[in-house]
């Protein structure tokens, strides 16, 4: 469906394989997935995926097809059209505001540094992504999807569900074909639920992989951006791009020597021979009857390929790990002394230079801003002191001990595991902007607590509403990750593009 249906599905190869053929150039190919998110983003089905366009993108694609001829190409992202999460700085006429009026009109003083890295590797940032405003931090009554300046996005495969946050637009886009992939970032899921419910990959990689300098935070401890992509291929090329130590971002120094320029040299067909994989039951199963189908299929197809399926291994701190409160208390902490920090980066000229100014900003337009849903997230997160205080270090101290030596890294080392699985989510739900989200379960929490991987893969579907597999793993194993990943990929080639239903049918 849609213009230009010729680059539908196209993987980072294949778009190469014909640039340099000659039958594509980066300027005619930024072109068809302009005329794609026009026809299908902001007419047609609306999907509301893409907040603003990069008006530059032409010139640069333009630029990129002359070093093509003169020089080569830089690499796999060469002339490769990409969206940016609206919470990612862009130091150029795009504006970067997490969704929200309060920053509409203020541009970054500088590229995050994830951003540098792109224009680097030859990637055009071809636009800003739609998300749930302020990564779904606002309020826990939030629709995902919706922000102030994008309004609210739809789901590809039925247009009345919720395409999940934060990086919805991001997750969107890369399904409907708008774009060759995305940047997302996340705190708790924001990555992998929209891949989830979109149907793509998504890694969420290890904090500190890669940099958050320039990026509008939530948790210093929890943030970090990854790609979003339609293969496990394209994942491990677009994360190789923007890895690296940053002196903007000290959680970096962690991956000196533990990060890869290239991660397609872990894609292995063959990888999930004789690995040993976990299954996470408890807690992280059993709320979608769906995806526990889907997770069983998946199982059958890794012992099929020759994994050792260690079934159960559930994380022993699970139950606390969701009861606990640690996370939340951190969050509300950090988002304070985060946001502050950021905006101040923003210079004199900024909309709004503190949460405070953000809070008194939405209850004097509450009309435009809070519709639907509150800012008592914000609130909250106000009346917190700063990072030195005993109720933060007890919290961060708690969440943290939950969820590596005593959960993810006492399971993965008790049954000496290679990764541990489990649903990504449920599917989609519907749209409801009266009451909000309907979560029912996920699993990204553990790893979000601990800083560590993840990568989810479609696995199947469930009346036409895909629904993904989570491979987790310890602290930067995201090689492993990928190679698993990769293999059962391979071996299922479960995604299909969407077809943008109104709604489902049940018939």
């Amino acid at each position: 469906m849609g213009p230009h249906e010729e680059i539908e599905e196209r993987t980072f190869v294949e778009l190469q394989d014909r640039m340099e053929s000659g039958e594509l150039s980066a300027g005619t190919l930024l072109a068809a997935y302009i005329a794609r998110i026009e026809q299908l983003d902001r007419q047609g089905p609306e999907l509301r995926s893409v907040i603003e366009l990069n008006p530059d993108a032409p010139s640069i694609a333009d630029a990129l097809d002359r070093e093509r001829k003169e020089r080569g190409p830089r690499g796999p992202l060469h002339g490769i059209p990409i969206l940016v999460k609206d919470n990612i700085d862009t130091a150029d006429r795009m504006m970067t505001t997490a969704g929200s009026l309060a920053l509409e009109g203020s541009h970054a003083p500088r590229d995050a540094y994830v951003v540098e890295r792109l224009r680097q590797a030859g990637a055009i940032i071809a636009g800003k992504a739609n998300l749930s405003e302020w990564a779904n931090f606002r309020s826990n009554h939030s629709s995902s999807g919706w922000s102030g300046r994008g309004g609210q996005g739809k789901n590809p495969y039925a247009l009345d569900r919720n395409p999940c946050g934060s990086s919805s637009g991001s997750g969107q886009s890369v399904s409907a074909n708008l774009i060759a992939a995305a940047l997302g970032t996340e705190t708790d899921g924001s990555i992998v639920c929209p891949s989830n419910s979109n149907g793509i990959v998504g890694i969420k990689p290890t904090v500190g992989l890669t940099s958050r300098a320039g990026v509008i935070p939530i948790s210093q401890s929890q943030d970090t951006v990854g790609p979003m992509t339609r293969s496990v291929a394209d994942a491990a090329a677009l994360l190789g791009a923007i890895v690296g130590v940053d002196p903007r971002d000290p959680a970096t120094t962690a991956s000196a020597g533990k990060s890869h320029r290239d991660y397609t040299q872990f894609l292995d067909k063959n990888g999930l021979k004789g690995a040993r994989i976990g299954v996470v039951r408890a807690v992280y199963s059993g709320y979608s009857r769906a995806a526990d189908t889907i997770v069983e299929q998946a199982i059958q197809v890794m012992r099929d390929l020759g994994a050792i399926i260690v079934d159960p291994a559930d994380i022993p701190t699970a139950r606390e790990l969701k009861s606990s409160g640690a996370e939340f208390e951190v969050m509300l902490y950090e988002f304070k002394a985060g946001l502050n920090a950021y905006l101040a980066t923003l210079g004199p000229n900024a909309p709004v230079r503190t949460l405070e100014d953000v809070i008194r900003f939405n209850q004097e337009n509450a009309t435009r801003e809070m519709p639907y849903f509150g800012q008592e997230n914000f609130e909250k997160a106000q009346e917190k002191g700063p990072l030195t205080e005993r109720a933060y270090l007890d919290a961060l101290a708690t969440s943290r001990r939950l969820s590596r030596e005593q959960g993810i890294d006492a399971v993965m080392h008790t049954h000496n595991l290679d990764a541990l699985i489990a649903a990504t989510g449920a599917p989609a739900w519907p749209i409801d902007l009266v009451n909000g989200d309907h979560f029912s379960g996920s699993s990204s929490g553990p790893a979000a607590m601990a800083g560590y991987p993840l990568i989810t893969v479609p696995a199947g579907y469930t009346f036409g509403l895909p629904v993904g597999l989570t491979f987790m793993g310890r602290a930067f194993s995201e090689p492993t990750l990928i190679r698993l990943a990769y293999a059962f990929e391979q071996a299922t080639k479960v995604r299909r593009p969407p077809q943008f239903l109104p709604t489902l049918s049940f018939s």
